[in-house]
């Protein structure tokens, strides 16, 4: 049965009207429009549904709608501010380390949360922080060098 969902997406608050278990991915891109996050595996493997939630990356694809109003998400959409783009998605750009696109979201979420919580992360690190996202174009070392290229830019 529907309930009222009150939840804050990208700095502004919003009232839905859903299942309380439906997973946040399809409350984000049913009914907020929010396409950033993508539908992969459904069972937090691949991480393309990667959101950010109260700043740490995790899967929107197994989270209830309804849980994450506790929570302010931050989605794609949400990391660009006065129409430019996040350090990260610009990074990603001139390195270009998208391929089929599919992961990215996924990856520049988690690469967000690590460079919020990391300034000048290894490339361990990163790996680390990446690992939850499955990519199979193998753009891998593209990816490092964007996300190291966007901890320079965020430590200018």
């Amino acid at each position: 049965m529907a309930e009222l969902i009150n939840i804050k997406v990208n700095g502004k608050n919003h009232r839905v009207t859903a299942d309380p278990e439906m997973p946040l991915l399809y409350l984000l891109r049913n009914n907020l429009q929010l396409n950033g996050p993508k539908y992969g595996c459904g069972i937090e493997r691949c991480g393309s549904c990667m959101v950010l939630l109260n700043g740490k990356a995790q899967p929107s694809c197994v989270i209830p709608g309804a849980a994450a109003a506790v929570y302010e998400v931050t989605t794609l959409e949400g990391l660009a501010r006065n129409n430019m783009l996040d350090p990260i998605q610009e990074a990603f750009i001139e390195e270009q380390a998208a391929q089929c696109g599919y992961c990215i979201n996924g990856m520049i979420i988690s690469a967000k949360a690590l460079l919020t919580e990391n300034k000048n992360p290894t490339d361990g690190e990163i790996r680390q922080a990446l690992q939850r996202n499955l990519c199979r174009c193998g753009t891998h070392t593209r990816i490092i060098k964007a996300v190291k290229k966007a901890a320079a830019k965020m430590n200018k």
